[in-house]
């Protein structure tokens, strides 16, 4: 028997999830449906070398809860990775999905026999494979430790009144992935929210893994950067939306069909994998650079206002002041941006009859910051006061 989640919600999130009410009602108002998807990589110790994942058992239970998704294996012997479905659930659903993986995934591998699951930035000496010198596929006769990154990337893309994928649209692919390179930076305390997190930006060149990892250290753009635009290309130079139609008798694909139109975005790669990680924060932050862009695409072409290359920007190196840098806290607690465009939007939708949650108010952006921030006055890494 497949037990279910309970559906008991938690307060600690409930402003949080009021805001991405308002957003997706006016986003709605504007013309359009916000697509926001996730994709969660992490770890497992497994109990003996021989050990072998039951995913379709663990994808059972994904179903059987309303979790639009399922698990797979990943690159590393002992990572996973949660990939959500294209469904046309809402953004708010999606947090919902990844806030119930977080939680329930470590029970789920112990049905197993697996005792410890880790949703952290980095496992350390996770695997002892090493690629050969001048490769990036092949692994060489010498072993030796490789710790290994664990990413939460986020997909963000938009759909017309017609059900059309507007990525590939008058510039907003490039617009949208513009938003998103000017407000990483001062934002980073959302998707990098502990200490290890800014350990998994310096693995490759700390530890010498830039032939085994392919985790990104910086702020950049294209199709191959830390938020890339995927359209016919993707990470690795991949044609993207390719679907097998016809098999052989060897189950080898024979025809296939390209539609990158519709499965074009933007994947923000940054995020670390934590259980510090809010799912219900970082929609906010993908749902307010979403409608950034789509103010502008509302105005006509995009690509006249698109700036020259952004150069890649470094990021923080950690969340509190260090090395003579302000931390990811401070950057977070003087940018004006993510509160005031939750209140402005607020006021529009008050002003407009636009629906709204009743327990929103003025002010609510600037009081979910101050709660974000509250969380680091105090060490909640180690129980001590700062």
């Amino acid at each position: 028997m497949i037990k279910k989640i309970p559906t008991k919600s938690s307060g600690q999130d409930l402003v949080a999830k009021n805001i991405i009410l308002m957003l997706q009602e006016y986003i709605g108002w504007l013309g359009f449906k916000p697509a926001i998807h996730f994709e969660l990589e992490g770890c497992i110790t497994r109990p003996q070398p021989s050990f072998t994942i039951d995913y379709q058992r663990i994808n059972a239970r994904l179903k059987a809860n309303n979790i639009e998704g399922e698990l797979v294996s990943e690159f590393w012997q002992n990572q996973w990775e949660y990939v959500s479905n294209f469904s046309q659930q809402s953004p708010l659903k999606e947090a919902q999905n990844l806030s119930a993986v977080m939680k329930y995934l470590p029970c789920w591998f112990r049905e197993q026999g697996i005792k410890q699951t880790y949703i952290k930035p980095v496992v350390w000496a996770g695997d002892q494979g090493r690629f050969a010198t001048g490769s990036g596929t092949i692994f060489s006769a010498q072993s030796g430790a490789v710790h290994i990154p664990n990413a939460i990337q986020i997909n963000i893309s938009a759909l017309n009144t017609q059900g059309d994928n507007i990525i590939t649209d008058a510039g907003f692919g490039e617009y949208l992935q513009q938003c998103f390179l000017e407000t990483s930076l001062n934002c980073a305390l959302l998707y990098l929210p502990e200490p290890e997190a800014y350990q998994r930006l310096l693995l490759k060149t700390d530890f010498g893994l830039a032939q085994e990892l392919c985790s990104p250290t910086d702020i950049s753009g294209g199709h191959q950067g830390s938020i890339a635009l995927y359209k016919k290309f993707g990470k690795h130079n991949q044609d993207m939306g390719v679907t097998p139609l016809i098999y052989s008798a060897n189950n080898e694909v024979l025809v296939t069909q390209q539609n990158w139109q519709e499965s074009a975005r933007i994947e923000h790669r940054l995020g670390a994998s934590s259980l510090f990680y809010n799912p219900f924060y970082n929609v906010i932050f993908a749902l307010l650079n979403l409608i950034d862009a789509l103010h502008v695409y509302k105005r006509g072409s995009c690509i006249k206002l698109l700036k020259p290359e952004i150069s890649k920007k470094q990021l923080p190196q950690s969340i509190f002041p260090s090395n003579n840098e302000q931390g990811s806290l401070c950057l977070f607690r003087q940018e004006t941006w993510f509160a005031d465009s939750i209140d402005n939007i607020y006021k529009f939708s008050t002003f407009n009859n636009i629906n709204l949650p009743d327990m929103l108010h003025d002010g609510s952006g600037k009081a979910l910051k101050a709660e974000i921030i509250k969380n680091y006055q105090q060490d909640i890494f180690s129980g001590n006061s700062l």
